[in-house]
């Protein structure tokens, strides 16, 4: 997710700078939208078919289950009838051997000079949790409303279902006059970290090279206002354990002047925040170049982030600001005894994890020594500290001169009815920054489907579908246009 500001952009009819002008016909337009539209009820049901498979990438879970979701994304691009070429592959984690779960790549090659655009998204998902805390079983996608809940229905199967359908109503519109070249990349396991996308990247560049990338994987303003993400946090995470005793001791024979590791661990913890909440680590900055962000109430917070009555905010400064701009830490997981099992006794180690997002300007690897840093300077009573499986992601910055970025908020103005904005977004998508060192001359548009009630990552995870139909119309106009588009 991102960092930035929000800018409303006007829409415009005009040619634009780039390798060429973009001519397309009013008809042409005209017939994409209906393509578009008369797809829709097909995009829903594979949508549901795709969420009906529990393709969580973590290592705890079944990978066969990620096998046969690459499987299912391959026959639907194969189904289109635009690619030369589809397949189901593996790339190795770094040096280890071991294989990254099962991406799918598509492509087809341009013709008469035109552009070629990557088009990425993913189709693993994050664990569904608690099964008690979903209103419909998470991997059974039901339609309440005008949302279809389900894990992966928004985070990422729609971003993948908008490239499939898009890619249908072009098939319809152009048929074989069909001329703009096309990279699908469906990775498989972005919701584990992006472990073989280095790898994928450098075994496959010359099928993934591209003018323009768009990246499916962000969300918008709210239902009715699109967005292009133009600012991304990076990301640090790493297991932190804080050691006191050789072995654990009863409290009532030694608590009072042994250190038990908890008392230490909250006591280091504490100092990664000022009283107000900000992050308190000296070397960790703020993007201190973002113009003013555009305004965002306290009360809109508390309702979009669900406080409980009665709790206020954290931070300093303008609410998108501390959400785009200023770095976090944050504490996701705890390895203590349970309450149901705890004893009296002086815990001589515990571990946490901490994922920790980084404002765009700053390296994630001088966040994550600014961090060790500050945690071996302020471990109390002499406490050992240990800092193993740390995993870092680049924050990024989009350049939002060229002329793919103007064509892109040009197709939601139109797609959606009203105006494209710029936004950040607060989260992290790392992989971005392999893109941007393997593609340095291509534009890279990060657009997506979710909305602030899509609640991603959480029990109930939901799609929009007027956003999904506008978004997937969004991707259809861009293209078509791009078809018409000469010159590189």
């Amino acid at each position: 997710m991102t960092d930035s500001q929000q800018t409303p952009v006007p829409p415009t009819d005009a040619p634009t700078e780039g390798p060429a002008a973009t001519v397309t016909s009013a008809a042409d337009e005209q017939a994409v939208r209906a393509a578009v539209e008369a797809g829709i009820p097909s995009a829903v049901a594979d949508l549901s078919q795709l969420v009906r498979i529990p393709s969580v990438s973590w290592s705890a879970f079944d990978p066969e289950n990620v096998r046969r979701s690459a499987d299912a994304v391959a026959a639907l691009l194969t189904e289109t009838g635009v690619f030369d070429r589809v397949e189901v592959k593996q790339a190795p984690i770094g040096d280890s051997g071991t294989l990254g779960q099962p991406a799918v790549l598509a492509t087809r090659a341009a013709r008469n000079g035109r552009p070629t655009v990557l088009l990425y998204a993913h189709h693993d998902v994050q664990p569904e949790g608690d099964e008690a805390n979903w209103d419909t079983p998470p991997f059974e996608p039901t339609v309440r409303g005008d949302r279809l809940y389900g894990r992966g229905a928004a985070d990422d199967k729609a971003g993948v279902m908008t490239h499939v359908a898009s890619v249908r109503a072009l098939k319809e519109t152009f048929g074989d006059d069909l001329e703009v070249g096309l990279a699908v990349f469906i990775e498989g396991e972005e919701e584990f970290g992006s472990r073989s996308f280095s790898s994928f990247l450098a075994e496959n560049q010359d099928a993934l090279r591209a003018d323009a990338i768009v990246v499916a994987d962000s969300d918008n303003v709210d239902v009715d206002t699109p967005a292009l993400t133009v600012s991304l946090r990076g990301n640090v995470t790493f297991r932190l354990t804080v050691s006191t005793l050789e072995h654990a001791s009863h409290s009532g024979m030694y608590g009072g002047a042994a250190p038990d590791a908890m008392l230490a661990m909250v006591t280091l913890l504490a100092t990664l925040h000022d009283e107000k909440g900000s992050v308190a680590v000296e070397g960790m900055t703020s993007y201190t170049d973002a113009a003013e962000p555009p305004a965002f109430s306290e009360a809109q917070l508390a309702e979009d982030a669900a406080f409980l009555d009665g709790v206020t905010s954290i931070g300093a400064g303008p609410v998108l600001s501390r959400m785009w701009s200023q770095p976090t830490i944050t504490v996701t997981g705890i390895d203590a005894p349970s309450v149901a099992n705890a004893s009296n006794t002086l815990l001589p180690s515990v571990a946490v994890r901490i994922s920790s997002r980084v404002a765009p300007g700053q390296p994630a690897r001088e966040a994550y020594e600014a961090l060790e840093r500050h945690l071996r300077a302020h471990a109390p009573f002499g406490a050992h500290i240990a800092i193993d499986d740390v995993d870092l992601g680049d924050p990024f910055l989009v350049d939002t001169a060229g002329w793919a970025a103007t064509e892109a908020k040009r197709a939601m103005t139109d797609a959606w009815g009203a105006e494209a904005v710029e936004t950040g977004i607060g989260g992290s998508i790392p992989f971005i920054a392999d893109l941007v060192r393997d593609f340095p001359e291509a534009q890279i548009l990060v657009t997506g489907v979710e909305d602030p009630d899509t609640r991603a990552h959480s029990p109930n995870e939901s799609l929009h579908l007027g956003v999904f139909k506008r978004a997937i119309l969004t991707e259809a106009l861009l293209l078509a246009r791009l078809n018409g588009r000469s010159g590189s």
